[in-house]
């Protein structure tokens, strides 16, 4: 007997293990066929997606094999609807089987007709449409298959997928606004089967939404090549400047560049990453089917190599200019601002050389000041002394107002200056000492 314990459990650890199950393929039987969409989410909520979907039962019966807020998958009476809520979109997968032996006509899907209304009002803007045709290989013989694309003019795909366990075909062009996949089986079981549809029908989606980054990489293209042109001609006019107006002008066109090519950056980041993560997932789903060749035909990888790896390598291209010439007008613009700023520090310089030279003169003028003031001072304190040695004149007639006057001149003097100096000599402790 399981004991049981009563742990604190951690709130999202039963969510995070949903999500780890989460998606599981649904299994079909051989024959059956697959329509599988996808629609851009364009603003709308997945609450509008989900009451859409409401009413496809509003009309019959449905049963819920899973409902979730993002993953729902219901059995009516004539299809079963996988739906998948995505960052940036949401599919709509549907499947039905077939009678064995039964024959289709090239048209014919697992779209049902009664459904026409409903299909043409699911939110958002369609991005992917393809029909998945699951074939027994006794039913069409993979030779019949491979004699009639090798009679088409288009570039077919084609591999054994599975470990042999069903072939593939598809040449991924639309016919009537949907690409086509054909899959022949040989010994899948039913969850074989689905998880190789699966893995199709997300090949033909990350495909188209990876490739969402080629036009943004065409019109970045074209304007990082006239903004490469404009930084050329910048760095041109920095080496040919000639006063410090020049230097500032070229500093604030580079700053104007450098907003520009930050505000490009911002606006393609997501999208160039998002690419990037689209195609590791085609990359990623096209290894899960182990492909071996067949002859005469190209496999899905090389088919991925040669027409979706170029739009990517386009797409890191322009990343990596984008990001080389961010760098570019920001070395630039260092090295303009750091010339600004030494003809700043020279200006300044010779602001402060002024400066000084106004100082030296205000000194020698304060000392010539100083100057007079001595002998404005003495000659008013000996004019003092006389007056009040005028008054004793009649008591001392043998005193001398003028001799006495012109004898305290050199003290008057000597004593203006001592007390002058050292009021100069107080003032500038105080002002060292408030510094």
């Amino acid at each position: 007997m399981l004991a049981s314990f009563d742990f604190e459990e951690h709130p999202l650890r039963q969510r995070l293990n949903q999500e780890f199950h989460a998606r599981p393929p649904i299994p079909l039987v051989v024959p059956s066929l697959v329509s599988h969409l996808a629609f851009m989410h364009e603003g709308n909520s997945s609450a509008n997606e989900r009451e859409h979907l409401s009413q496809l039962c509003s009309g019959g019966v449905c049963r819920f094999i899973e409902n979730s807020d993002t993953h729902l998958v219901l059995e009516a009476e004539k299809f079963t609807l996988r739906w998948e809520l995505h960052t940036e979109f949401s599919s709509y997968s549907f499947s039905r089987p077939l009678q064995p032996g039964e024959p289709t006509q090239s048209a014919e899907t697992a779209l049902d007709d009664s459904l026409h209304d409903w299909l043409e009002a699911i939110p958002g803007q369609l991005m992917v449409a393809t029909h998945v045709e699951l074939r027994s290989a006794k039913d069409l013989t993979p030779e019949a298959a491979m004699a009639c694309y090798s009679a088409s003019p288009r570039q077919v795909g084609g591999a054994l997928v599975s470990g042999g366990a069903a072939w593939v075909f598809s040449d991924f062009m639309f016919d009537r606004g949907f690409s086509r996949f054909l899959v022949l089986d040989v010994s899948l079981t039913e969850r074989q089967a689905g998880r190789t549809v699966q893995r199709l029908v997300e090949i033909e989606t990350y495909r188209i939404m990876a490739l969402l980054g080629l036009p943004v990489a065409k019109q970045v293209g074209r304007w990082l090549s006239t903004a490469e042109k404009r930084l050329a001609e910048m760095m041109a006019r920095i080496v040919k400047t000639q006063n410090s107006d020049d230097e500032r002008e070229v500093l604030g066109e580079l700053s104007g560049l450098a907003a520009e090519v930050e505000d490009s950056v911002a606006r393609t980041t997501y999208r160039f990453g998002a690419s990037r993560a689209y195609h590791d997932f085609v990359e990623q789903r096209i290894e899960e089917l182990r492909e071996v060749r067949i002859p005469g035909f190209p496999i899905f990888g090389e088919f991925m190599q040669r027409r979706l790896l170029p739009a990517m390598n386009t797409c890191e291209a322009m990343a990596r200019r984008q990001e080389d010439l961010s760098g570019r007008v920001v070395r630039s613009s260092q090295l303009l601002r750091t010339r600004v700023d030494i003809e700043l520090e020279r200006q300044n310089q010779d602001l402060l050389a002024q400066m000084n030279n106004r100082a030296r003169l205000q000194l020698r003028l304060q000392e010539t000041v100083e100057g007079l003031s001595v002998v404005a001072i003495t000659y008013y304190g000996s004019q003092l002394v006389k007056a009040v040695t005028s008054g004793f004149a009649t008591q001392l007639p043998a005193l001398s107002p003028e001799l006495i006057a012109a004898a305290s001149v050199p003290v008057i003097a000597i004593f203006s200056l001592i007390g002058i100096r050292s009021m100069r000599r107080q003032l500038a402790r105080e002002e060292h000492g408030s510094s």
